[in-house]
């Protein structure tokens, strides 16, 4: 990983703090490792470790009630867990913004990452979530900016497909 490709989660971070998002839900992922040490550096922003990436788009929902935005970190293997739940943004017409690192693409080196790293992004399609993918560094900021945009100003779900080329290959042993 280079320089460039490695200064990725500060253009997230930069991006989630100029849109006044101060609720972050994840399940740790060492894609997101970064990003999520900076936020949790905040003492503005609340940094909640899940069990499973469902309970964040219920916490979000009630985020948005309280007056708060938030965003949902996952895997792509997470993908999965949320289905049933991206039903309640939906009907409810709230915002709700996620960002994925890709697992199963890029040089993938575990099987068992192929098939959700695969699926996810028509399983996400499926229940209606505006989908934006960044293969390239330099796409980052516009792209997240873009996506948060999309979710909060429209009451839409948005999700952000990091490729696996920006997270880096993983073996598996």
């Amino acid at each position: 990983m280079n320089k460039e490709t490695a200064e990725w989660p500060e253009d997230i971070f930069t991006v989630l703090r100029a849109q006044d998002i101060t609720q972050i839900c994840h399940v740790p992922d060492a894609g997101h490792d970064r990003l999520i040490r900076l936020c949790s550096a905040q003492n503005d922003m609340s940094v909640i470790t899940l069990t499973t990436e469902e309970e964040g788009v219920g916490i979000l929902a009630g985020a948005w009630l309280g007056g708060r935005r938030g965003a949902l970190l996952m895997q792509s293997s997470g993908v999965g867990n949320t289905i049933n739940a991206l039903a309640l943004p939906a009907a409810c017409r709230m915002p709700f913004l996620t960002i994925v690192t890709m697992r199963g693409e890029w040089g993938e080196g575990n099987p068992w990452q192929v098939p959700m790293g695969q699926g996810a992004p028509g399983a996400l399609d499926a229940m209606g979530v505006s989908l934006f993918r960044v293969d390239r560094p330099e796409e980052m900021t516009d792209t997240v900016n873009a996506a948060a945009k999309q979710a909060f100003n429209n009451n839409c779900s948005s999700a952000v497909l990091i490729s696996q080329r920006l997270i880096g290959a993983k073996g598996f042993k």
